[in-house]
């Protein structure tokens, strides 16, 4: 599909020239900034019901804003969204609808049909789709019967209530193409797919945030909109912001402006309160929908706006809306300034397909042409899908603690959420997990986020990184921020793992490595190791525990909580976890150490962690995580009394052991003489150090003399692979199942206090509450954790080459090599995202409109997880972030060649070389 290109294309020589003016404007808006911790001030810290989807069109934001298919600029001054009305809806479609985490049966879950069609990294050319029904919007029949469902059945999704009938609804295609960073075309297409004539109102709609109201600690000067007359045959908006200068907003055709202020409808709301104003932020909702013409500014000014199109389109037609967006000192001024000239016509169209091209030809250049055209499709709306989830983040928690009464510096705080986090100032575009369901960063999701990112913008992916490790993100103590339900929650120590993988990609495309970049993160990683060492180890056994670290309800106990049985629990993941830590932690050092001997000594430091981790770990008997009749790993509960069981479940907490599997070049040897002697005089005074990994060193060389740093030996990697790639176990037709299906027949049950507490096969949504009910990891397929093991078993083959094989699937009698089994693995993975011989996608299970409509079948959605026996999504629909990971393994195994891989070693997986079709 993709080819070779020589020399940069159009949109990567802009990024590399002037990539950060090109992305001053980008989709940065939240898609749901009602809900938020953020927006939060309430007494007891109830976010979901304290701003509420019904207040978010009457009510300003105090942190951010959210819109539909929108945009804005990099600080969030000034937004653009698409807003819509089918004259039948109780309100304005301004933003997406969804249910709250007590209104779901399976917590909370937008129900709205949207897709991220297009986007090039430097925001460029951007394309969505939002499907708009012609029928009143069922939002009270989606809450009411989603409520009185239980957890044991599926969710009541928008499809459901026949809203789609007749396929009566709109396509709304919405383009976005840069003429110059700060000249912005849009394009608003509104397709009929029904069988009648239908009227859409189409109203474009721009707004500042507000930053100037006086309940504000700081307020800032109140920017201003009015309409001023342009060039003939245009609407014009003009707008004054202190910090952005002057803009214009050009509206093609002569069509009415109506303008409110971003302020709150006290009288609506809070009826104790005057309004600021008496144009407030609901007026253009309730002009439209209720006729007040009271409620719009005559004046024809305000901070709100909204161009009003009235389209009648027949049925299997199109109307267009074209808009654009351009500082005041790059619009489009006739010869020698005389006046303005046309913001349309041919030359807008011109623009438009350039940028089109442009997109084109960008991902034919990045994407192997050894991938067919479906695998093209799903990795670029997968990368698109990455690039729409950018959203600007702002809290400044100092300010936000004041304004609860909980700052601990002050006297008198109370308890309240995140008080210990009053160091943290965000205030910068990072990439979320979903800007619906997830509209804040999650620490441990965005490591995974750089590794798709880094396909397209390394650099952003490379910020990204740099955020977590800031001193207004990271906790003094060294803790990395979790998310914003509480920052001090624990996420796994995946960030120093994410940097090198970003170093390797940088040295591939550039011939270097960013030397500083990992000199400062290594110091912050350090920070946050140590913290590890510190919290996470209880008595100093090197042994960790970490409660849920990011696998939800996968214990048989919440993993963050006191355990009813008392005492602890001694993780196989978290120690495991901070064995790779340790081996990524050492890598690094091994990279700085040519420029900066001094780290030297942190990669024998590290490679002696390793050893005492894996010796905790891997002791025998009842003590140790690895239990040899079953041939796997599990949690130890520790009891008061000092005396320990083992939890026998098995689920992924026990294949993450492989992971901790890092492969050692001779070159990065011959790098570090010292280190390895250091290394080597270490296991002559403890050999028994060595009894614990697998085995290394002289006499145990692998492939092209490379060496191995793993928690297992081969015995215990047969033993898990023969478990993981079982059809029965672990191993599902669309990946690595989260806990074997050997628990469907035998759940496991442990009995305390009179109380039972089970776990079983659970291959779709979780019939618990835990963590809020809206995820599940036991049973479905996670995209991060398959990644992580997919790159254990390449590591591995680099190691033993086509000297280790097993049979895959187990019992099949087919035997494969370790890349075999990997690339089997991602097959599986991407297969859910791919048209099947019937030409059916796995993640759209039995929705038939999905399946067969010509106008749905190719619009691919990226879930959080998936069904662990039909490959069905399951969760956040929008989860491109490490969902995203498809993407990455389409690229990786379109050009990735298994021998040329063993000669060149780990630096394969980031050449850019490709194999033919």
């Amino acid at each position: 599909m993709g080819g070779e290109q020589k020399g940069p294309t159009v949109e990567q020589a802009r990024l590399l020239a002037d990539g950060a003016a090109w992305k001053r404007w980008g989709p940065y808006l939240s898609e749901r900034q009602w809900g938020t911790v953020r927006e939060d001030y309430s007494e007891g810290g109830d976010a979901w019901n304290y701003f509420t989807h019904d207040h978010a069109r009457s009510r300003a934001y105090r942190w951010g804003e959210d819109g539909l298919g929108g945009i804005s600029d990099d600080q969030q001054r000034l937004c653009f969204g698409l807003a819509l009305w089918n004259g039948k809806d109780p309100i304005v479609k301004e933003r997406l609808f969804g249910l709250t985490n007590s209104e779901g049966n399976h917590g909370e879950d937008v129900k709205e049909y949207y897709f991220y069609l297009d986007s090039t990294p430097t925001h460029s050319y951007m394309k969505y789709l939002y499907k708009y029904p012609q029928a009143a919007f069922p939002y009270g029949d989606l809450v009411q019967t989603n409520r009185s469902r239980s957890r044991e059945v599926m969710e009541y999704e928008l499809l459901d209530t026949g809203v789609f009938d007749e396929d009566r609804y709109f396509d709304v295609f919405v383009e976005y193409a840069k003429a110059s960073p700060e000249d912005i075309l849009i394009r608003i297409t509104a397709a009929n797919r029904g069988p009648q004539e239908a009227e859409l109102h189409v109203l474009p709609t721009l707004w500042f945030r507000n930053d100037w109201s006086s309940w504000l600690a700081r307020p800032a000067v109140k920017p201003s909109l009015k309409q001023v007359k342009g060039p003939s045959g245009t609407s014009t908006v003009e707008l004054a912001h202190r910090e952005l200068g002057e803009y214009r907003l050009y509206c093609d055709g002569d069509v009415p402006l109506l303008f409110c202020d971003n302020e709150t409808n006290n009288e609506r709301l809070f009826p104790e309160y005057p309004n600021a104003s008496p144009y407030v932020k609901d007026g253009i909702n309730d002009y439209i929908v209720h006729g007040h013409q009271h409620a719009v500014n005559p004046n024809q000014t305000g901070t709100k706006v909204s161009p009003h199109y009235r389209l009648t389109v027949g049925p299997g037609k199109s109307g267009t809306v074209q808009l654009r967006l351009c500082a005041k000192t790059s619009s489009t001024m006739g010869a020698k300034g005389k006046g303005e000239a046309d913001p349309f016509g041919a030359a807008f169209d011109e623009i438009l397909n350039a940028r089109t091209r442009e997109a084109d030809e960008f991902y034919r250049a990045v994407t192997p042409p050894a991938v067919s055209l479906d695998e093209a499709n799903v990795m670029r709306q997968a990368l698109a899908g990455m690039l729409w989830s950018k959203q600007f983040y702002f809290l400044d928690a100092d300010q936000w603690l004041k304004e609860h009464r909980a700052h601990p510096l002050h006297r008198a705080s109370r308890e309240f959420r995140n008080r210990d986090w009053f160091h943290m100032i965000n205030r910068d575009i990072i990439s979320m997990p979903d800007k619906w369901e997830y509209p804040w960063y999650a620490a441990w999701d965005l490591a995974f986020h750089t590794l798709p990112l880094s396909i397209v913008d390394p650099d952003f992916a490379k910020r990204q990184m740099e955020l977590m490790f800031n001193r207004v993100y990271l906790h003094p103590s060294g803790q990395i921020p979790a998310y914003e339900w509480n920052f001090s929650d624990v996420n796994p120590p995946v960030h120093a793992w994410a940097t090198l993988f970003l170093h390797r990609t940088e040295q591939a495309l550039r011939g270097a490595g960013d030397v500083n970049f990992l000199k400062s993160a290594f110091n912050k990683l350090l920070l946050n190791f140590t913290w590890w060492v510190n919290r996470k180890d209880r008595f100093g056994k090197n042994v960790f525990e970490g409660g849920f670290l990011g696998l939800d309800n996968i214990g048989v106990f919440d993993r963050s909580a006191p355990l009813p049985t008392g005492g602890h629990l001694e993780q196989a993941d978290g120690t495991a976890w901070m064995a790779l830590f340790t081996q990524n932690m050492c890598e690094l050092a091994v990279e700085i150490t040519p420029h900066d001997r001094t780290y030297e000594d942190m990669v024998g430091k590290f490679l002696e962690h390793f050893l005492y981790i894996a010796a905790a770990m891997n002791k025998r008997g009842e003590d140790g995580m690895w239990d040899e009749e079953d041939g796997f790993y599990y949690d130890v509960l520790r009891l008061p009394d000092g005396s320990a069981s083992k939890l026998k479940v098995r689920s992924m907490v026990g294949l993450l052991p492989l992971c901790a599997t890092t492969v050692i070049e001779a070159w990065q040897r011959e790098q570090v003489p010292g280190a390895v002697a250091s290394y080597q005089e270490r296991v002559r005074q403890m050999p028994e150090l060595l009894d614990f990994v697998h085995k290394k060193g002289p006499g145990h060389l692998g492939v092209a003399e490379r060496g191995i740093f793993a928690l297992v030996n081969e015995e215990r990697l047969r033993k898990i692979l023969s478990k993981m790639l079982d059809e029965n176990e672990f191993l599902s037709p669309y990946g690595i199942r989260s806990l074997s299906k050997y628990h469907q027949e035998h759940p496991y049950i442990f009995h305390v206090g009179g109380q039972v507490y089970r776990v079983d096969y659970l291959p779709a949504e979780s019939n618990t509450g835990m963590f809020g009910g809206n995820s599940n990891w036991r049973g479905p397929i996670w995209m991060p954790v398959n990644a992580l093991i997919i790159r254990a078993l390449l590591s591995f083959y680099l190691y033993y080459g086509d000297n280790f094989k097993i049979e895959c699937p187990t019992g099949s009698g087919r035997m494969m090599n370790l890349f075999e089994v990997s690339q089997e693995i991602a097959g599986r993975l991407t297969g859910i995202f791919l048209r099947d011989a019937q030409g059916n996608r796995a993640l759209y299970g039995g929705a038939q409109k999905f399946q067969e409509d010509r106008h749905w079948r190719d619009q691919i959605l990226f879930y959080e997880y998936f069904h662990g026996d039909n490959g069905a999504g399951l969760g956040a629909s929008h989860q491109t972030g490490w969902t995203g990971l498809v993407a990455k393994l389409i690229e990786l195994y379109g050009r990735l060649d298994p021998q040329a891989a063993l000669q060149v070693g780990k630096g394969a997986a980031f050449k850019l070389r490709t194999k033919e079709k």
